[in-house]
């Protein structure tokens, strides 16, 4: 009997590890961001200080450049989670997708771009930009639809009063520039900041505290990815919320070297320098939560700039719930 019992045990003790070892197994999320960009610092700060994988998650990050092709990886499954302008799931709900996109976490809330002149300008006015070569950015897409928004705001009509271009690819953008096309660029940060650094341009204004709060950047899913993985929609976005937490105490040289990894080719002064911007102007949007006078601002831009395809109602590609749980536990 007691031989029995000695060999029973070990054969107990494994199916009792193998069974922990089961329930300890780490989701996999895989998530497609449409472009690497310190504009997403928060992100990068949940990948790094751990806070998926405390959620239980294994996070697969990769960059797909092109809010389309983002769209076509959540479609066919290829991608779980988006990180992509809002504006692609309204273009997506208008051509009647039987499994359209669901905003469900926020993550920036402000235009991310700012206007960069190839020479020095004191007190610049928009007018300066009258008569100028500007080099804008991809038509349909939210620095686009925003950078006009503001042009518009301030008295500029982009396509009369500018000799616009638009036919240069997102990646060729700032090259173009340095290249010498242009009088003006709309740049994101880091390579605003490289620019001034390096003599090749000069930041004369900020996007994002033009055009007021928008749900500029957003965590979306396919419908039915939510409706078989809400829980592990709710993990991720509390991942995220801890993170944008910390990124409005945490100081820019703080975040700067958490983030570092994800930026091997910008010096740490950059970016330091870039998350100082965003902060600044209330980039980083506090909490998850994707509200509807921030959605009827996007729609307004959308429309101003002619691309609203559809009047798209905020209750239906847009869930409030996972982000509301998460924030009031």
């Amino acid at each position: 009997m007691k031989k029995c019992t000695y060999l029973l045990f070990p054969l107990l003790l494994i199916a009792f590890l193998s069974g922990c070892s089961d329930d300890d197994e780490l989701t996999n999320v895989k998530l497609a961001e449409v472009t690497r960009s310190i504009f997403y610092a928060p992100q990068y700060v949940a990948l790094e200080l751990g806070y998926f994988e405390e959620e239980g998650l294994d996070v697969e990050l990769q960059t797909i450049p092109g809010g389309d092709n983002v769209m076509i990886s959540l479609l066919s499954g290829a991608s779980d989670i988006g990180l992509v302008g809002s504006e692609t799931s309204i273009y997506v709900a208008a051509q009647g997708a039987d499994n359209p996109i669901i905003n469900f976490a926020q993550l920036t809330q402000t235009d991310g771009t700012f206007l960069v002149s190839r020479e020095p300008i004191e007190d610049f006015s928009f007018d300066d930009l009258i008569g100028s070569d500007f080099l804008g950015q991809r038509v349909g897409g939210m620095p686009q639809m925003v950078g006009e928004f503001v042009l518009k705001e301030n008295g500029i009509d982009p396509q009369e009063d500018l000799h616009l271009i638009q036919n240069i690819d997102f990646a060729n953008i700032a090259s173009s520039f340095v290249s010498g096309t242009g009088d003006f660029v709309q740049l994101f940060e880091p390579i605003a900041s490289q620019f001034v650094e390096d003599g090749v341009g000069h930041i004369v204004a900020s996007f994002g505290e033009q055009s007021g709060n928008v749900p500029y950047t957003v965590y979306m899913a396919s419908d039915s990815y939510l409706n078989e993985n809400e829980e592990t929609a709710t993990k991720f976005t509390r991942a995220i919320y801890r993170a944008q937490q910390f990124i409005q105490t945490a100081s820019p040289e703080e975040i700067a070297d958490i983030v570092k990894p994800y930026f091997a080719d910008s010096d740490i002064s950059l970016l330091v320098s870039s998350i100082d911007r965003y902060q600044a102007q209330n980039s980083y949007a506090e909490d998850p939560l994707l509200e509807e006078d921030t959605w009827e601002q996007l729609k307004a831009i959308m429309d101003e700039a002619g691309e609203l395809p559809a009047d798209i109602p905020y209750e239906s590609i847009v869930n409030t719930e996972i982000a509301e749980t998460v924030i009031n536990e």
